[in-house]
């Protein structure tokens, strides 16, 4: 499929979205309704009492450096259409608590870290987290979900993205370090976040209506990550599988019923990734499976106004990753995020958040070893391959304003200490804008 520009295709997307949406809806762009171009004269809730509901959604992320790697200011836009259906099979067949889900996106644009790192050495995390993953078409969800005996068993089998199950939690930074699918940020070669899906099955088993234990089954092949194959899906070509697992636990705690999500798990890959630490003479002696695991805590602190649709938020990551294969060994993220801060703006949210991304050693000493090997030394050498070490540390602090039920706006700065884990590389400051809208 050849892709028309950038503009194009967002006039395009409008217009189809006006289509899908009716544009004969009595109450479009109405502040208090979720969609931009209303209820469609009450057809959408119709639908939805039968069990059918679609959204279109427009998210954009601008983004540019204030200073940093490059001395000259650059500003850098991308965006991500999604066209999503969802069904409740029990409304619809009588398949008692059964549902299915499906959903096309479609990424444009550019990335402004690209500006902020050494090529050869490019940052650890972005300041657009919806870019990436190859700006193309994909088929982002395909999946059908069952319960059984009263919930106490969710089976889930399709195409799905590992990030909507596993270490998920809720939050709207526009740097991907503290985006959603935490653990997938430091293992991106194995765990597929948002928007690449993967041929999948999962199985959940409730203990109780707060505490739960899952585990999936992710098909890990090339092609899903790759520019133009987001609708193929044969099993030509896979590397193996992903194993996650994980056991939770979503509390409302107090008379306010404070939220909380609570999440321990881990991941095994029978596909096989280098070992950094046996790399001599030009290449590898040995590979190996990847394998980690990780903690996440998300809990809302207080109430404001006894309004749990309000107040403070903290969240708090650790993941850890073997030695062996990972370039990342260990990540850690902690955040809070404040909504309903003003009488006034109830629905408005302010956030502040930090990463701290660190490289395995072993991958260090490996492109130290690979730089003896080819018998360059001067970082200026465009054959050089910079030795990062230590650790990337992203910031970020953003105001969520609710313009309307349909539309947000987000203005944030962002600084980053050495893109890329480069010490050569100048920390960056870059101001960011990301807005979604709701059709």
């Amino acid at each position: 499929m050849k892709l028309s520009p950038t503009k194009n295709k967002l006039a395009a997307g409008i217009m189809l979205s006006l289509v899908c949406s009716g544009a004969w809806a009595a109450d479009p762009f109405a502040v208090d309704s979720p969609w931009m171009l209303g209820d469609w004269g009450g057809t959408r809730s119709e639908l939805h009492d039968k069990g059918i509901d679609f959204n279109v959604n427009y998210v954009m992320e601008a983004a540019t450096n204030l200073g940093g790697y490059q001395k000259h200011t650059t500003a850098r836009y991308t965006d991500q259409w999604m066209f999503n259906t969802h069904l409740d099979l029990e409304k619809l067949l009588g398949w008692q608590d059964t549902e299915f889900q499906a959903t096309i996106t479609d990424r444009n644009g550019q990335n402004l870290s690209d500006n902020l790192s050494d090529s050869r050495s490019p940052m650890l995390s972005s300041v657009q987290e919806v870019y990436g993953r190859g700006q193309t078409w994909r088929l982002t969800q395909l999946w059908l979900k069952k319960g059984f005996w009263d919930d106490r068993l969710d089976i889930k089998v399709g195409r799905a993205t590992v990030g909507e199950d596993f270490g998920s939690i809720e939050t709207h930074f526009q740097n991907l370090a503290l985006g959603p699918g935490i653990p997938g940020k430091s293992r991106s070669n194995y765990w597929m976040n948002w928007p690449v899906s993967q041929w999948m099955a999962r199985a959940k088993i409730n203990f109780t209506p707060e505490v739960y234990f899952q585990v999936g089954l992710y098909n890990e092949n090339p092609y899903n990550y790759d520019k133009g194959d987001g609708f193929r899906f044969e099993f030509t070509d896979s590397d193996g599988n992903l194993v996650p697992f994980e056991l939770g636990w979503q509390p409302e705690l107090g008379p306010d019923h404070l939220k909380g999500n609570y999440r321990l798990g881990g991941y095994y890959t029978s596909a096989h990734g280098s070992v950094y630490h046996t790399w001599q003479d030009g290449s590898y002696s040995s590979e190996a499976h990847g394998y980690g695991g990780y903690l996440i805590i998300q809990q809302q602190l207080f109430a404001q106004g006894h309004d749990n649709h309000r107040g403070l938020t903290l969240t708090l990551s650790n993941i850890m990753n073997d030695r062996r294969t990972s370039k990342l060994d260990n990540t850690q993220t902690v955040a809070l995020a404040w909504k309903g801060m003003f009488e006034s703006r109830p629905k408005d949210e302010i956030g502040l958040g930090a990463a701290r991304l660190h490289v395995n050693s072993a991958y260090s000493r490996m492109l130290e070893r690979e730089n003896e090997y080819h018998g360059v030394s001067d970082y200026n050498d465009a054959t050089y391959l910079p030795v990062i070490h230590g650790a990337e540390y992203d910031y970020e602090l953003y105001y969520s304003v609710n313009a309307t039920n349909w539309l947000t706006i987000r203005p944030n700065i962002q600084y980053v200490a050495a893109p890329g884990a480069n010490s050569a590389v100048k920390n960056a400051v870059v101001a960011g804008l990301g807005a979604s809208l709701n059709f």
